[in-house]
């Protein structure tokens, strides 16, 4: 879906043209599982990927299509731990945290040959694609009215339940700050009250606890989330210029 049309570097380097094969230092590991000839492991490179998808999607239903990359990919081919370490490097790297993708990739000992995230391996050389929406938003995301994405998604629910007091940690200013939800709110519900106690729009948030990622329709209470235990919020503002540069 959709075809690459250039990066946005942010590392200084220069690219030939729009494409993806980019010269850099190697990291110094050869990587050849299964008997297969050894590869070259670069690090990652440091920027933003440029492309226009063939159908105009809005965040909403871009969001929607990476909840569901990401919770059938594991069904296909490789280790659940492995995709689950790509999730988590990919929301860093989007939200501009290359130091932090690359220390969750070496964790994992998972090399990237080209030094992106669309084409990866883990240490017994099984290879591991990841499309390259969930990696930035296109050059003609659509947005919607409001930032809503959907009435089903944020409507308010019949029974709001109990009170909570959520911890919550921004990347954004690296620091601490509570919020009031209840226990029958979304989280899309409560990205839109931290929006308005601290000015993040909701569409530049993403929620983990546990090193889950928290989806947009799940309730607070399934999300089980203990008392006086932090949820962190990785703020990406780069959504709103697309990842591009005039």
């Amino acid at each position: 879906m959709g075809g690459c049309i250039g990066i946005n570097r942010n590392d200084g380097d220069t690219a030939n043209g729009s494409s993806l094969n980019v010269s850099r230092p190697l990291s110094g590991n050869l990587i050849g599982g299964n008997g297969g000839p050894p590869r070259k492991n670069h690090p990652l490179c440091h920027e933003t990927i440029r492309w226009k998808s063939d159908v105009p999607l809005t965040e909403g239903q871009l969001r929607s299509k990476r909840d569901e990359f990401w919770d059938t990919a594991p069904a296909f081919d490789g280790r659940k731990e492995i995709w689950d370490a790509l999730r988590a490097a990919t929301v860093a790297a989007e939200a501009l945290d290359f130091q932090l993708s690359q220390a969750i990739l070496d964790g994992a000992n998972i090399s990237v040959p080209n030094g992106y995230l669309t084409e990866c391996y883990d240490e017994l050389g099984t290879q591991y694609k990841v499309p390259i929406y969930c990696l930035s938003y296109p050059i003609n995301i659509v947005k919607e009215d409001n930032g809503r994405d959907s009435p089903a998604e944020y409507s308010e629910p019949v029974d709001g339940g109990i009170e909570v007091i959520l911890k919550l940690r921004l990347s954004s200013s690296f620091s601490d700050t509570k919020l009031t939800v209840y226990s029958k709110d979304t989280i899309g519900q409560c990205k839109k009250k931290l929006q308005a106690q601290e000015n993040v729009d909701a569409c530049c948030q993403r929620w983990f606890y546990s090193g889950k990622l928290l989806g947009d329709k799940m309730l607070i209470e399934d999300a089980q989330i203990q008392p006086q235990y932090i949820v962190q919020v990785i703020v990406n503002t780069e959504h709103y210029n697309h990842g591009v540069t005039s």
